[in-house]
């Protein structure tokens, strides 16, 4: 029996969230539901204003894959993450929110000096999120940061998209991918978010690397991806990428396919007032739900109901 349910690598990031207005975007020339990488003078720039005009909501570990690593373990998965943050406040701020959660990870006392990742999560009336990160030194992952023996102890190795912005990122996330097959651990990927698939479409398909065994992507980003107009084109696509997938459709639920059969999940009622990390937490139920005996439509159902709740409340 596998050690861990799952292993995650991705950007280590301690996440602000600030509840702003519509008006701010305009004002500061931010575009509005994507996700923006910033240097580290632009990021104190923009955490000054929001600071001073809107005050911080919450604090907490955050990042594509950490929050799906979060999810699976609270719900009861054995977990492991690997990521890279600096020998500063804000890493041990992060350390101590995977331990306390109980998540193993490659991290230690023998971090290096540098500015742990930094993510400004702007919260607009219509719940939509808008980020705009400084990665710090999570910037620098590379495959020395991959743990091998708790990858080859897994079920499943779980990669985040926004791992394609950088080179050496992107190369451990590949090597993450070629290790698990080696050893016949499933494989599964994010594409985190629109702008990834939009812009770096050739490095995550390099991430791909021939195909994976489960995705996970919203509406949006698998059309943008395949570059289509409809949904029933885009189903056709990512099934040459991956034995298994969930899209999730937002208000609409999601579709997950098990590689026979598609189903479809029903959305639970929520009145949403923040989609902050939603589809993260998707991934992590599922993962958990697969891992621990529920079938796709039953893991589904509850990646539907936990998600629901994420957006019905702020963190």
């Amino acid at each position: 029996m596998a050690q861990y349910h799952v292993y995650g690598i991705g950007n280590a990031l301690v996440d602000k969230e600030f509840e702003v207005s519509d008006a701010f975007f305009a004002e500061n020339g931010i575009e509005k539901g994507q996700m923006t990488l910033l240097d580290q003078a632009q990021q104190e720039s923009l955490l000054t204003k929001l600071m001073d005009q809107f005050g911080l909501k919450n604090r907490a570990g955050g990042g594509s894959a950490a929050n799906t690593i979060f999810a699976a373990q609270y719900l009861g998965a054995k977990t492991f993450y690997s990521c890279n943050v600096a020998n500063d406040e804000t890493g041990d701020f992060f350390i101590k929110d995977l331990t306390s959660a109980g998540i193993d990870t490659n991290l230690g006392d023998d971090r290096e000096d540098g500015t742990t990742g930094k993510c400004m999560v702007m919260i607009t009336p219509d719940a939509e999120r808008t980020m705009n990160t400084y990665l710090g030194i999570t910037a620098d992952l590379n495959h020395e940061h991959i743990t091998p023996d708790a990858l080859h102890q897994s079920e499943y190795a779980y990669i985040e998209g926004y791992l394609v912005t950088n080179d050496g990122a992107r190369d451990a996330a590949i090597k993450c991918k070629r290790l698990a097959e080696e050893k016949g651990v499933k494989t599964a990927m994010t594409f985190s978010d629109p702008a990834m698939v939009q812009f770096f479409k050739d490095g995550i398909t390099e991430m791909l690397d021939g195909g994976v065994d489960l995705l996970f992507c919203n509406e949006q980003e698998a059309k943008l991806y395949a570059g289509v107009e409809s949904l029933e084109d885009a189903k056709q696509a990512i099934s040459k990428l991956a034995k298994t997938y969930a899209i999730t459709r937002g208000a609409k639920g999601a579709l997950v396919f098990d590689g026979q059969q598609e189903h479809i999940i029903e959305p639970f009622a929520a009145k949403a007032v923040d989609s902050n990390g939603a589809g993260d937490n998707f991934a992590g139920a599922f993962l958990y739900g697969i891992t621990n005996g529920l079938d796709f439509a039953q893991a589904g159902k509850l990646a539907s109901r936990i998600s629901s709740q994420v957006v019905s409340q702020l963190a």
